[in-house]
């Protein structure tokens, strides 16, 4: 590894061994405030430049043959395969997704996020992963069902199994009343992930919520979460905390034999 970059990564325990998966964090890139140092976004304002000096930074460290594609993020729940990321990127598109799968190793599914949550995926067996951008939006419409639908569309008889990188955390993440209702409207278990301020507002659990819809999809062997890219300045960017500001990317592909 060519560069020395602090990186957010799982536990060997909480994904198969031919998976590897991490998370960046804002440290170990080129770009000057409000975008220090590792900003991997080229829609935060920052120089394209630069952006591009921190991706390469991340490829040369991660030993990666291949360029990873980046999808371009709406809140929503399409999932992509990274090969036809990789397709159209070549083609100068970038294609609209929130969630991206492969079976093909050596082939990276890659998000970016800076206070939403990230969620990586992969079969048991290792044969297949993917990972998804969830903010709550994409949570209660369905983005994390939607990617682990994708991967049984390939593998049916499969367990899925899944790790949770760094977001907003449970003491920050201040929402509406409406909130809580979209999430209650499809689970009314899930009014214990939000607890009253007193000033009509609430505070979320994304980690919470996640793990519920995870085991509602039949994914009940779930790592990682208590980070908090809101309190934790330090190592993460976070859209409310700063407002104009960079985007950690969170990798996940399977290794060449």
């Amino acid at each position: 590894m060519a560069e020395s970059l602090p990186l957010l990564v799982p536990p060997r325990t909480a994904l198969p061994a031919a998976v590897r998966a991490l998370q960046t964090t804002r440290r170990g890139g080129v770009s000057p405030a409000p975008w220090d140092t590792l900003n991997l976004a080229l829609h935060t304002g920052d120089d394209h430049e630069r952006v591009g000096m921190n991706r390469e930074r991340l490829q040369r460290h991660l030993g990666l043959a291949q360029v990873v594609a980046w999808p371009r993020q709406v809140h929503g729940t399409q999932v992509v395969r990274a090969e036809d990321l990789q397709a159209a990127q070549a083609r100068g598109v970038t294609l609209e997704a929130d969630a991206v799968v492969t079976a093909r190793p050596g082939v990276v599914c890659a998000v970016q996020t800076a206070d939403c949550l990230p969620v990586v995926f992969a079969a048991v067996d290792g044969r297949a992963v993917g990972v998804a951008h969830a903010g709550w939006r994409g949570l209660v419409d369905g983005v994390l069902e939607a990617t682990v639908e994708a991967l049984r569309a390939e593998y049916p008889d499969t367990s899925i199994q899944a790790w949770m990188g760094a977001s907003i955390g449970p003491e920050a993440f201040e929402v509406g009343p409406e909130v809580r209702a979209a999430f209650l409207a499809q689970d009314p278990g899930a009014g214990a992930a939000f607890v009253p301020t007193g000033a009509g507002r609430l505070l979320a659990d994304l980690y919470h919520l996640a793990r519920r819809r995870l085991e509602r999809a039949g994914v009940s062997r779930v790592a990682g979460g208590g980070r908090c890219t809101f309190r934790e300045a330090e190592h993460f960017f976070s859209y409310r905390r700063e407002g104009e500001t960079g985007r950690m990317g969170t990798l996940v592909w399977i290794e060449p034999l």
